[in-house]
């Protein structure tokens, strides 16, 4: 069980990194620039797409949980059609995001107290950013979908392929057609649209023989849309709660001024990287739950939650181990400005120590998804705010 756990969270964790670390990238090419006002920009641009984008991550969670089960049932039939509805959703989404862009502009800036220099480059980076929406949203669906099939390789391929597509493209245009904000966006356009491409290119490859399984009049089958916005709508309000709690702290940060805000900036890139590295146990554990829930075989899905959570607990340690020992180093590497790193050491001993707890925390969340218990899972996160954050 241990080989099939690594198998699949190895690929994961991999894959997972390389979206903080691309974060990073953007924070340290930017951090590196002449004003302190476009790092600034780019974490409130980043924050409102976070509000965007994570709001419909259950296309991708609740994707892998219902896939994984119908694997674990040999359900071909609805193998297919869960991609599908997940597809079909996500550009239905996309075309609400559309409708509505403006009306989301102007909401976020306005309940967001920045200063009048970095709103203009965050909306320069919004205004771009937002044509990405359909391809960001379908490669949700088809992530989800591969880790429900047990396949976390073709993740890993599109996350790295996307991803350092991404950072070509910024480089490309930051530095060689002189764009500053904006570079940073058409580059996530740019890469997300190559990466949905792909994403078909491989389902292709390997996974063609489940079309005839496909049946168009059964994407909205009645039933079974019951069951999909069911434990999405759960996982919707439990990722709204988690935006929130991410969206507050930067929006309280924006108006402690800009050296705070580009302070906490890097610091929550350090947490994103933890977050997005003991999630490749998360993704592998609901993956694993998902299809042993499915098969109904109890004693596989005890051993599966049991070592999730060893493995887990393990990378927790090794990361606070890193970030206790090179945290200043680490620092230098997103900023050359020597106010922000004394600034930042200050907060530190937070970022050392939240891989200890919310390693734990990502685990769980890979056991709800992948028995689709969504109903606890929004729950608790509604508690944990209510009691601990508010």
């Amino acid at each position: 069980m241990n080989k099939k756990i690594l198998n699949l969270a190895i690929p994961n964790i991999i894959s997972n990194l390389s979206i903080p670390l691309l974060s990073s990238v953007d924070t340290a090419v930017v951090g590196h620039l002449d004003k302190v006002s476009y790092l600034g920009a780019i974490a409130l641009g980043t924050m409102i797409f976070n509000f965007i984008y994570w709001g419909f991550g259950f296309l991708r969670m609740g994707t892998t949980g219902l896939t994984a089960q119908a694997l674990g049932r040999k359900d071909e039939h609805q193998i297919i059609l869960t991609l599908a509805r997940a597809v079909a959703f996500a550009v239905i989404f996309a075309v609400t995001i559309f409708v509505l862009q403006n009306f989301i502009s102007y909401a976020a800036f306005y309940l967001i107290n920045a200063t009048p220099e970095v709103e203009l480059y965050a909306k320069a980076y919004f205004d771009i950013r937002i044509y990405a929406a359909p391809a960001t949203l379908a490669l949700y669906g088809f992530h989800g979908w591969f880790l429900g099939m047990q396949n976390s390789k073709y993740p890993l391929i599109l996350a790295v392929v996307v991803n350092l597509l991404n950072i070509f493209f910024n480089l490309l245009f930051i530095y060689y057609f002189d764009m500053k904000t904006e570079g940073v966006a058409l580059g996530t356009v740019c890469a997300q649209y190559l990466g949905l491409i792909l994403a078909v290119v491989l389902y292709l490859k390997k996974y063609s023989q489940y079309n005839s399984f496909f049946n168009i009049n059964h994407v909205f089958e009645i039933n079974a849309l019951k069951i999909f916005f069911k434990v999405n709508s759960d996982i919707f309000i439990r990722t709204l709660g988690l935006i929130f709690v991410f969206s507050y702290f930067t929006a309280v940060s924006a108006e402690f001024g800009e050296d705070i805000l580009a302070v906490n900036t890097i610091l929550l890139q350090l947490w994103m990287i933890l977050a997005y590295g003991v999630d490749g146990f998360a993704f592998a554990a609901e993956s694993l739950v998902g299809k042993y829930f499915g098969a109904r075989n109890h004693s596989k899905l005890k051993e599966v939650v049991k070592l999730s959570f060893i493995w887990g607990t393990i990378l927790g340690i090794i990361l606070s181990a890193i970030y206790w020992i090179l945290g200043e180093s680490i620092l230098r590497v997103y900023t050359d400005k020597q106010d922000l790193i004394e600034l930042s050491k200050q907060f530190f001993i937070w970022t050392i120590i939240a891989p200890l707890v919310n390693g734990i925390c990502f685990i769980w969340d890979g056991v709800f998804i992948g028995t689709t218990a969504t109903k606890a899972m929004r729950n608790s996160m509604i508690f944990s705010i209510a009691v601990f954050f508010i």
